[in-house]
This record gives C-alpha cells, sequence and structure tokens, in this order.
C-alpha cells in the first residue's frame, strides 16, 4: 500500500491555529455565548468604531475571531495549513509572522477605507456597523505569495480540477471581485474586500520588500566598486621607457 506524507505543521502556524482554537472555544463560545460578557464588542472589527472611536487594536484582533459555525474555522485553519507552513518553512518564522500580521492589517485597514468611502458616495451607513471577523484577508495574502513564490506547482481547484498555484491565486482573486461587484457591502455574509484587500496588501508588501532588498544589493555592490584600485607594480616597469606608468 502507497503510504501518504503529511507535511508537518510549522511553527509559528501552529502557534496561530492554538490561538485561534483557544479563542474560538474560551471567548467566543464560553464567555460571549454561554456567560454573555458580548466580546464582540471589543475584538470584532467594526469600521465604524476603528474610525470614530480609533479602537486600533480591532485591526489585529478580528483575525483571531470566527463564526459559531465549525465549518468556517475549519476551512480556514486547512488553508492556513497548506499555505502558510509552505511558506513558513521557505521564508522563517520572523518574516512569516511579520507578512501575515501586515496582511491581516492591511485587509482591515483597506476594508474600513472602502466602506467609509461608499458610505459617503451613496449615503448608506449600513456597511459601517456591521462587523467583520475570520483570517480570511491575511490568508488571501498567503495565496499571493504562494502563487508568487511556487507559482509553477500544481494545485487542486475545489479539490478537483488541477492547475498551477500562480492561476488559481488569480481565479481566487477574480471571483472575489465578481462576488464583492454583484453583491455590494452589505449584500451577503463575506467581506470580499477584506479578501481583496489581503492579497493587494501582500502583493505590495513582496514588490516593495524586493525593491528594497535589489536597492541595497545595489548599494553595496556601487560600494565595493568605488573601493577598487588599479594596482600596477611600476618596479617591473622601470626599464620599459614607453611602458605606462600608474599610481598605486
Amino acid at each position: 500500500m502507497a503510504q501518504i506524507q503529511v507535511a508537518p505543521i510549522t511553527p509559528v502556524v501552529k502557534k496561530i491555529m492554538i490561538a485561534i482554537a483557544a479563542v474560538w472555544i474560551v471567548m467566543q463560545i464560553v464567555l460571549d455565548k454561554f456567560v454573555g460578557l458580548n466580546i464582540s464588542t471589543w475584538f470584532f472589527l467594526h469600521p465604524d468604531q476603528v474610525i470614530e472611536k480609533f479602537w486600533a487594536w480591532q485591526l489585529f484582533t478580528y483575525m483571531f475571531f470566527h463564526a459559531l459555525s465549525p465549518f468556517h474555522i475549519f476551512f480556514n485553519a486547512l488553508m492556513l495549513y497548506f499555505f502558510g507552513s509552505e511558506l513558513e518553512r521557505h521564508w522563517g518564522g520572523r518574516f512569516f509572522t511579520i507578512y501575515y500580521a501586515v496582511c491581516g492589517a492591511g485587509a482591515a485597514i483597506v476594508y474600513c477605507f472602502g466602506v467609509a468611502i461608499y458610505a459617503v458616495i451613496t449615503g448608506n451607513q449600513a456597511p459601517l456597523g456591521i462587523p467583520v471577523i475570520g483570517a480570511s484577508g491575511a490568508l488571501f495574502g498567503l495565496l499571493v505569495a504562494y502563487g508568487i513564490i511556487f507559482g509553477e506547482r500544481v494545485v487542486y481547484f475545489m479539490g478537483l480540477f488541477p492547475m498551477k498555484a500562480k492561476y488559481f491565486a488569480m481565479i481566487a482573486a477574480a471571483l472575489d471581485l465578481s462576488s464583492l461587484l454583484t453583491t455590494g457591502f452589505s449584500g451577503g455574509e463575506v467581506a470580499y474586500l477584506a479578501h481583496l484587500g489581503g492579497a493587494l496588501v501582500g502583493f505590495l508588501f513582496l514588490w516593495t520588500n524586493t525593491r528594497l532588498k535589489l536597492s541595497k544589493t545595489r548599494s553595496k555592490l556601487n560600494k565595493k566598486g568605488a573601493g577598487l584600485r588599479l594596482v600596477v607594480d611600476n618596479e617591473k616597469l622601470k626599464d620599459d621607457k614607453n611602458g605606462p606608468k600608474y599610481w598605486n
């Protein structure tokens, strides 16, 4: 019989999964649902509270909260395992943690700005008061990174159709964009703008990081080039009247 090898969960991904599971069980089910402490008011992403009251911590805390349905947390954890573990092995834990946090917070910022602009243009204030939860914004950032770094690898769209990772990332973004355009900000239970925000921020973060690395490399090469000098042994050329003389 053939053996199926499952890649181990990397340390940071494991910690994120444990944190998400602990928040879901302890804070959402026990403290919020049964005790009634109303955790959601403080830690879910409320665009109006972030904009009007400057509750900036919600830009990060919302990533650890999920719907009470186990399917939401299960599929997000599965996506974190598949893409996150591979990226953490490639980057290392420190850069992966920074990237994940930037994508999640960036997705929240894009969402807050998006619904604020929508409210100003249309006069519809309702989306500002709708809370957002879940790690999907950060996960879409991971998906973009995976599509860029491991673009030629084959993944299975909807678990059935094999395709290269770069096309999978493009299709996922296109589907979210089309869903946003057809349902709007208040036309469903999925914050498509947050997904797209995470993907956009992830792309910009990687592009900026690459440009900075190239700039540093060029600067180092220029400094080394400036320190080079041509050295010629004039002693060997002293008998050659027509030979060139150089300072060394």
